[in-house]
């Protein structure tokens, strides 16, 4: 755990700040989520500073901006903490865009938030999708973050102001690029699937 603590430490400052686009280009969204049962977490995720999650291909550890999008991160921590990630597949992959996850239903159409829903966006000027690695929450619309979430495999200007960024992958982005690069079919669903096995919140 300490060196995933100075992994963490890592300086994120070089964001700059990428104009919005109304580009009709693809974009991460989910749909109708379902119910989630209720745990108590570990730990207290509100002061989480990053997550480790392991999947099928190897270990990612993402640092959370939970002092810009508390409510956000608080959210993901929670889910993390709690197992609601372990088994979840990543159901969407798109090379050179995102891969995307976090539905327990495993269809893109699932997913609740730990406040009972849906839950509104949270925008900071700071945090934008500026390259690899970035950590947002998908959604249907504005304000319809539930459970589902993805990581950029590039710039995705299109979507600042329209998806939260809320955490960077700080080690393991050959991972990332490993599952960015599997095999799809139709609606850009892996043909094997690619598994968050566990999580750990820090």
């Amino acid at each position: 755990m300490n060196k995933l603590k100075k992994i963490f430490k890592h300086d994120h400052a070089d964001k700059g700040t990428a104009a919005s686009s109304s580009s009709a280009a693809s974009t991460p969204t989910q749909s109708n989520p379902s119910s989630t049962q209720a745990a108590t977490p570990a730990v207290d995720p509100a002061h989480a500073s990053g997550v480790l999650l392991t999947t099928n291909y190897g270990p990612i550890t993402i640092a959370l901006y939970k002092d810009q999008v508390p409510k956000t991160t608080r959210n993901f921590a929670t889910l993390c903490a709690t197992h609601k990630y372990d088994n979840v597949i990543f159901h969407r992959i798109i090379p050179g865009f995102m891969i995307q996850g976090g539905d327990p239903t495993g269809t893109g159409m699932g997913g609740k938030s730990i406040y009972g829903g849906k839950f509104e966006d949270e925008f900071d000027s700071s945090l934008v999708h500026s390259g690899k690695g970035v950590l947002s929450m998908a959604n249907s619309g504005p304000n319809t973050n539930g459970s589902q979430f993805f990581i950029t495999l590039g710039p995705t200007p299109h979507l600042n102001g329209k998806h939260t960024v809320f955490g960077q992958v700080v080690d393991g982005m050959e991972v990332v690029d490993a599952i960015g690069s599997v095999k799809t079919g139709e609606q850009d669903r892996p043909v094997k699937d690619v598994m968050i096995l566990s999580s750990e919140v820090f």
